[in-house]
């Protein structure tokens, strides 16, 4: 039994807190390359560069952490109002709860006459949990959970932020722009593969779908830091 669960891996349970930091580390790091980009090609130093990119990182934590906690805490406050409502009604109607149930079953494929022998068990064990698993589609893998999306996706933005801001320091400033873009696809393609391959999908179609959104987000934030450089010029 332990072999069969040790093979058997599942990628759901991950889902929660795997999105929200691939979200911000991939935000992490185009926020701050494109901001650093812009500000790269309207500026001639170092230190403005350095210091929006800084900027960027705080920022971008701060609002992609307050963010994640008010999206996923709307989604369990919903979750929650489902839940007190089929309270309600197994406290009300139990009967017709039980019916709905082996409903649920059947049109999963069970007989009759088993989906309401199922139907029956389940609600003797535990009404609220079968509910809300079949029914409603809340079980504890999938469970919103605010506090844990917030902390990832701040987290993780500040890690990816962090990678562009190294770059800028190290890079010729004159080259700033083409390098940063450059070892900016490179993060990408890291993080792209990561991902893939810790959430169980295809490689080749994460790759492909991070550097051409992230190309075009720097792609437009040089051309308009350029438009800026040109005019202030």
């Amino acid at each position: 039994m332990d072999k069969l669960q040790e093979f058997e891996k599942h990628y759901v349970n991950r889902s929660g807190w795997i999105r929200a930091a691939i979200l911000g580390a991939n935000d992490g790091i185009l926020s701050t390359a494109s901001i650093i980009i812009g500000v790269a090609a309207a500026s001639s130093t170092r230190e403005p560069i350095i210091l929006a990119g800084v900027a960027g990182i705080v920022a971008g934590a701060l609002s992609m952490a307050a963010g994640e906690y008010v999206s996923v805490s709307s989604q369990a406050d919903i979750e929650h109002a489902d839940l007190e409502r089929e309270i309600k009604e197994l406290e009300d109607m139990p009967e017709e709860e039980m019916i709905e149930l082996a409903r649920i079953y059947q049109e999963r494929g069970l007989t009759k006459e088993l989906s309401l022998e199922v139907a029956k068990q389940l609600t003797a064990h535990d009404a609220l949990g079968a509910h809300a698993r079949d029914e409603l589609g809340i079980n504890e893998i999938t469970q919103a959970r605010p506090l844990q999306a917030a902390l990832a996706s701040g987290a993780a933005f500040v890690f990816g932020g962090f990678l562009p801001i190294v770059a800028a320091f190290y890079a010729p400033v004159k080259q700033m722009v083409l390098l940063q873009y450059l070892f900016s696809l490179v993060f990408l393609i890291v993080l792209g593969t990561a991902a893939a391959k810790f959430g169980g999908s295809s490689i080749p179609k994460a790759i492909l779908r991070i550097t051409f959104w992230g190309t075009i987000a720097m792609g437009i934030t040089a051309a308009i830091g350029y438009l800026f450089g040109v005019n202030m010029g």
